[in-house]
């Protein structure tokens, strides 16, 4: 089982980082902010304008620690990495096998039928734990659309054509994001939602949502390169240049049960103010450090959070749930496995 290693996030504007020794040190205006064992680290993300010294790339790029950096508001700008690994022949089959649409069709109906199972999970869990609480007509609407993301995961199993597939999970995006407003239990009209906005987003609950689906993008990407796939080239998103299509078909299936419970459950507890946000002259809403610092201690959390994998039937921790499924996918890719067993959140 491969070890869950740390992501070392630096939020501070103008802070430095450098090598000393084997540990990665982080200063903000020459002093000393924290330090961390290089060893223990998978990858860097740097958030807005935050320097690294030559000799740390290069300790970093050996030592097949990855470097992201991200504007303030999280959208990817690059990446600082060593030699690709892997073996060229799963990369070739994995190019053989997207190049035809009926060939992928099958990994992709998996991983669009669980990205939809998962959302009626969050649904559903809401539903038990707060149902008594609701009022009748949100309690409705929640049935009702667990009733409609059902029938979308059961008929994406037995889509004939990828455009058919990409409408039957367009159609569950639609009804799991018109009534997960009524997931939201803080009364702040700040955090009301009233659909799903980006670039940029219009309100404080699409600003946590874009964050994470960053965050967990970049981890889904590490975990492609990290079993020696491409994670430019995808099964259900289309070849698009600049675009991580297979880490983004990754992410489909965690999207869910990692990112939006976590948003859930940072607005539900109190943990993130309206007063955290910045509100900008284009309509766009974005956190602002002290926001983004609670967010990503959260979001460790979170991944450290142990859970049942069906598959290998052993419990493992929710960040190494991208890097199982990225095996998978390249076993099923060698043929060691006939398909893909997407992730079922339970």
């Amino acid at each position: 089982m491969k070890k869950l290693l740390n992501t070392l996030y630096v939020t501070s504007e103008g802070a430095w980082l450098h090598k000393d020794g084997q540990n990665v040190v982080v200063k903000v205006e020459g002093a000393e902010r924290g330090r961390a064992p290089a060893h223990l680290l998978g990858q860097i993300i740097c958030f807005g304008q935050v320097s690294v010294s030559p000799p740390l790339m290069s300790f970093c790029a050996q030592g097949g620690i990855s470097i992201s950096f991200l504007n303030p508001y999280g959208r990817f700008l690059a990446r600082v990495e060593g030699p690709q690994s892997g073996n060229v022949l799963l990369r070739r089959a994995q190019h053989r096998q997207t190049e035809d649409e009926m060939i992928s069709l099958p990994v992709a109906q998996a991983i669009v039928a669980a990205k939809v199972s998962n959302q009626r999970g969050v649904i559903r869990r809401a539903l038990r734990d707060h149902g008594a609480k609701m009022q009748t007509k949100a309690k409705a609407q929640l049935d009702d659309a667990t009733r409609r993301l059902s029938d979308s995961a059961r008929l994406a199993l037995s889509a004939e054509t990828m455009d058919v597939l990409r409408g039957l999970e367009g159609e569950a995006a639609n009804a799991y994001f018109g009534v997960f407003g009524y997931l939201i239990r803080h009364q702040e009209p700040e955090f009301a939602f009233t659909g799903r906005s980006r670039r940029p987003p219009l309100d404080p609950v699409n600003a946590i949502l874009s964050f994470l689906y960053v965050l967990l993008a970049q981890d889904c990407r590490a975990a492609a390169e990290t079993h020696g796939l491409d994670p430019q080239i995808g099964f259900l998103h289309r070849d698009r240049p600049g675009r991580m299509s297979l880490a983004l078909d990754l992410m489909e299936e965690f999207r869910a049960p990692i990112a939006d419970r976590l948003c859930l459950s940072l607005i539900n507890r109190h943990q993130i103010a309206p007063n955290q946000f910045r509100y900008e002259e284009t309509g766009g809403v974005f956190m602002n450090e002290d926001a983004r610092t609670v967010l990503l201690k959260a979001w460790q959390d979170r991944k450290r959070t142990t859970l049942h994998h069906a598959f290998f039937d052993e419990k493992v921790p929710l960040g190494l749930m991208p890097q199982l499924q990225a095996q998978l996918l390249a076993r099923h890719l060698r043929g060691d496995i006939d398909g893909y067993p997407s992730y079922f959140w339970r």
